[in-house]
């Protein structure tokens, strides 16, 4: 464990140049005290480490010093080329880089694993579109990736219904989610949202944009997503499920939507039946959505999905009559 540690902090004040005893305590997720031991442990080994005093202070290594991926374990070196999975990458237009990263780093590791890309490449495969779904990549997306890389202002032609709008976007980053790429730009003061593939035409600006460092792409999508849901999830209805219903509605119905189902699902019946509420995108789509479960569910409210559950029910006797 101090053996990880110790290379843990080298490459630490490598990436960040100076570092407080503070930050790397923060970072390595340890005491200062430990951090004191450590640099010392760390200059009796050889390693140029020094202390600068005052308030811009910290620990930095001596003249540009460097050291070799000689630390790395096999799982470490494995999951590292985990980390360069074709795909995205390739879809950015950098598959080129991933490669040549990969050959830079492969030249540095330790003889025993310079098996590790192979290693993964044989256990590990990333499919990133859905079924059903145009495998290609977005005519826009490597235009849209160079403008993120350069924090360029982009003028964009959008596609929304069937007319197409001009938008001039900060283009933020991008978000790969279920194998559709969005853009996340601001406009004004606001963080929007683009589907890629509704770009028509990108157009790069001779300006650049200073990006909030505080805007925090990952949580920014998050909230979103969760606002996106809860959008469309808009209606309820009421409905009883058997046991077997119960379980099916996982299949059927949107995770969150079944959570709150599971939850607000009062004590089964004498037959294992349970009444509960169910969040639904809209009656049409809640109507396709139960008649999935067939006779392991009985809709309760509002009555005019009942009504058309019936009417559903009526239809498949006469067609099963004989």
């Amino acid at each position: 464990m101090r053996a990880a540690r110790l290379i843990s902090l080298v490459l630490l004040l490598q990436a960040r140049e100076t570092m407080t005893a503070t930050e790397l305590a923060r970072e390595l997720e340890v005491s200062e005290r430990t951090v004191y031991r450590d640099v010392l442990a760390l200059s009796a080994a050889g390693v140029p480490v020094y202390a600068d005093r005052g308030r811009a202070g910290g620990y930095r290594l001596l003249g540009g010093y460097r050291t070799r991926l000689t630390g790395l374990s096999r799982a470490e070196a494995d999951a590292l080329f985990l980390s360069g999975l074709p795909g995205p990458a390739g879809d950015m237009g950098l598959a080129g880089s991933v490669a040549a990263a990969q050959l830079k780093v492969l030249a540095a590791l330790p003889p025993g694993l310079r098996d590790a890309s192979a290693r993964a490449g044989q256990r590990f495969h990333l499919d990133v579109p859905g079924w059903f779904r145009n495998a290609d990549p977005p005519p826009a997306l490597s235009d849209l990736a160079e403008a993120v890389w350069q924090d360029r202002t982009v003028r964009l032609d959008y596609r929304r219904g069937d007319r197409s709008v001009t938008r001039t976007v900060e283009p933020y980053g991008l978000v790969l989610k279920g194998g559709v790429w969005y853009l996340v730009g601001r406009v004004g003061d606001d963080h929007r949202t683009y589907r890629v593939d509704r770009v028509l035409t990108v157009t790069p600006e001779e300006a650049t944009f200073v990006r909030d460092e505080t805007f925090d792409l990952a949580g920014f999508w998050a909230d979103r997503a969760a606002d996106f849901l809860r959008s469309m999830l808009a209606d309820q209805i009421t409905v009883r499920l058997s046991p077997a219903g119960m379980r099916a509605l996982r299949v059927v119905a949107e995770p969150p939507a079944v959570a709150e189902a599971e939850a607000a699902a009062g004590e089964p019946d004498g037959q294992g039946w349970v009444t509960t509420r169910l969040p639904v995108e809209s009656i049409d789509v809640a109507y396709h959505e139960m008649l999935r479960l067939g006779p392991e569910v009985e809709v309760l409210d509002p009555a005019e999905l009942r009504d058309r559950m019936a009417s559903a029910a009526r239809r498949l006797t006469g067609l099963y009559a004989d």
